[in-house]
């Protein structure tokens, strides 16, 4: 496996600046953020397939710290309702897989997307319950109007330009949030898509976070990784549940917050994660993803470097 780190992390930093910090920290693999919600500060597809200059100075930096690119990403929301956001989100998907055919890297990563309930919605609809029927009804009309005849283009795309695998973070919000809903859209579409497997979107829904990573290495769509994980203030929970709409600033309050690796759950389980990549040979990434903010950037990436650095002995 690949220990790498998400880019976004570095966004109040320039390109070699953040490059400079990674090989201090030992690291040589980069998920590179090219658009949708993280942004592209660091990785601007569509300057660089514009200019071939650009492209050479920003790859000549990568090769001067030795560093490479695991993945390429573009997690926005293609499905959204208002025309013009699922356009701009569209574009940077396919900006994404355009320079990663250049680049030769064969991984790029995003989100599933989520549409309205109808063509005249002006927001994503998340269905999270089974009744009243309406729900059931929303659901098939999401799947069967937006959700496959997108990705089964979008499949088409990639393939036409190298790409092997399109790995689908699950990440609530979203049609793709769980086992389940990701071997759908397998199914429905083509194997060219697996999973991100982020943990920290799994454990507040409850799942067995091994038995999940296994089913996916029995699969063979494991494609990505993101190491990032949760705490939950079980005062909280028992009184308000785990679904929860809080903004991520207000920590005290919310049921559960994201963590750095290892400050959310003991470090043994994160040995235990590791060690199910290792028994399965994964070749991808593992790519850190920062968003705790008990730590600052630098000091939450040494953390969970040094947590899974461990691990992987």
């Amino acid at each position: 496996m690949k220990l790498g780190i998400f880019t976004p992390v570095f966004s109040g930093i320039n390109f070699e600046e953040m490059l400079k910090i990674v090989k201090e920290l030992n690291i040589k693999y980069l998920e590179m953020a090219a658009g949708g919600y993280p942004g592209n500060i660091h990785c601007d597809p569509e300057k660089l397939l514009s200019s071939e200059r650009s492209l050479e100075k920003w790859e000549g930096l990568l090769d001067h710290y030795k560093i490479e690119i695991g993945a390429i990403s573009a997690h926005g929301n293609p499905l959204h309702p208002n025309k013009r956001k699922s356009s701009h989100f569209r574009k940077h998907w396919r900006n994404a897989v355009l320079l990663a055919e250049k680049l030769g890297v064969r991984t790029v990563v995003g989100f599933s997307g989520c549409p309205g309930d109808s063509l005249k919605s002006k927001f994503p609809n998340w269905v999270t319950c089974s009744w009243p029927e309406d729900y059931q009804e929303i659901l098939k009309w999401q799947w069967e109007n937006e959700v496959i005849p997108y990705w089964k283009e979008e499949v088409g795309f990639a393939k036409k330009h190298g790409i092997k695998r399109i790995a689908i973070e699950m990440h609530p919000g979203f049609v793709v949030y769980n086992p389940e809903t990701l071997f759908k859209l397998r199914h429905e579409v083509g194997d060219i898509i697996g999973v991100n497997f982020d943990p920290s979107h799994l454990f507040w829904q409850q799942v067995d976070i091994l038995r999940a990573l296994r089913s996916f290495v029995d699969c063979d769509c494991l494609y990505h990784f993101h190491a990032k994980d949760i705490s939950f203030n079980q005062e909280k929970c028992s009184l308000n549940g785990v679904l929860e709409t809080k903004p991520a600033r207000d920590i005290k309050n919310r049921s559960w917050n994201f963590k750095t690796v290892g400050y959310g759950h003991k470090k043994s389980f994160w040995k235990k994660i590791i060690k199910e990549l290792q028994i399965a040979k994964y070749q991808g990434m593992v790519s850190i993803e920062h968003e705790d903010r008990s730590f600052s950037a630098l000091d939450g990436l040494k953390r969970a470097v040094d947590v899974l650095k461990e691990a992987c002995e």
